[in-house]
């Protein structure tokens, strides 16, 4: 596809305190191969109080198709419907701070999304971390394996081009939105798999390509991490009560809060009867010999840390199932207001 066929793009990329990250962002978008002519990158920034807004603007001095959009609604729904409303391009594509991308990025999105007749194009999301040592690598890998992120072939890889339910990011034509709507404004997370279950309701067509990857860096140390985690599982229920529709999410999503209940619940039995103590010792055996045999399998393949590849599956696995079961518990009060 020359130049004089190639349709005019926004990418729309909501930022909050991305100091850390935001450099290695734009330094690869500015990049790619996509003509700068038919490209605008917009920004949209959820008030930094770091120094986010400062780096953004210093890009803009020099390369003017660079936008800064305010966000006083601070949220990433709010900032991907402002991006939507003033994007002059005929594809929208999100991207997120906290990752790279390479130089053909744009231009593989686009043309599979073309290609496919597609609603929705995203490609392979690679986990990476800035700094290595033993716990980020733990890190890092145990978000890329099945056990830590379970069925999600954006984050295990994909070898041919498939049909999905989501994709990381996403890339749409523009006209999407008018025919399903925009982001959802209530879910602080899990905005993009709601819109895209929406898509999917609605006979529409969403693919994973191989043919290109985005570069994600994850948290770096465990706190971190598992604040992220415990966002992501309270979201998940706090998504199918604003949805009203278990749809909106998958099962996968789903495990992590009944591993916790079936620790939980024979707990409180066993003050009934003692032997119900036994389940919850027999579910926490059988699922520290799980991920205890996945570590030892990632441990000698890839030369990491046993132990912190072992604490990072039950950081992810316990915050996750923890923050679903306090969701739960919130949503009598939500209905309350």
């Amino acid at each position: 596809m020359n130049n004089n066929m190639l349709p005019t793009i926004s990418i729309i990329c909501p930022v909050y305190n991305e100091e850390k990250y935001i450099v290695n962002c734009i330094e690869s978008i500015i990049s790619c191969d996509y003509p700068t002519a038919l490209m605008e990158i917009l920004f949209v920034d959820g008030m930094s109080r770091d120094s986010t807004r400062k780096i953004i603007l210093k890009y803009i001095e020099k390369h003017p198709f660079i936008q800064l959009i305010d966000n006083q609604n601070k949220t990433v729904p709010f900032a991907l419907n402002k991006g939507i409303a003033v994007a002059k391009g005929e594809i929208i594509i999100r991207i997120d701070a906290h990752a790279s991308y390479p130089s053909d990025y744009f231009s593989i999105l686009v043309k599979n999304l073309l290609k496919l007749n597609a609603d929705n194009v995203g490609a392979v999301c690679k986990t990476e971390v800035l700094n290595k040592n033993k716990k980020t690598l733990a890190i890092k890998n145990v978000l890329s394996h099945p056990l830590g992120v379970g069925n999600s072939y954006f984050r295990t890889g994909i070898s041919k081009t498939m049909e999905v339910d989501t994709v990381p990011f996403g890339c749409w034509k523009k006209e999407i939105f008018e025919k399903y709507g925009t982001f959802n404004t209530k879910l602080t997370r899990n905005q993009d798999i709601e819109f895209n279950k929406r898509i999917k309701k609605g006979g529409g067509k969403i693919f994973l390509i191989p043919d290109t990857y985005s570069v994600y860096y994850a948290r770096e140390n465990w706190k971190d991490l598992f604040n992220n985690n415990y966002q992501n599982g309270k979201w998940n229920i706090l998504t199918v009560y604003y949805t009203s529709q278990f749809s909106s999410l998958s099962i996968r999503h789903f495990i992590p809060l009944c591993f916790i209940l079936s620790l939980l619940i024979p707990l409180i039995l066993s003050f009934i009867n003692l032997n119900f103590i036994y389940l919850t010792v027999l579910s926490l055996v059988a699922y520290l010999l799980l991920i205890a045999f996945g570590s030892i399998k990632i441990a000698f393949k890839k030369r990491l840390h046993f132990l912190s590849l072992v604490y990072t599956f039950m950081v992810i696995h316990f915050s996750y199932g923890l923050g679903s079961l306090i969701g739960l518990l919130q949503i009598p009060f939500l209905k309350k207001q």
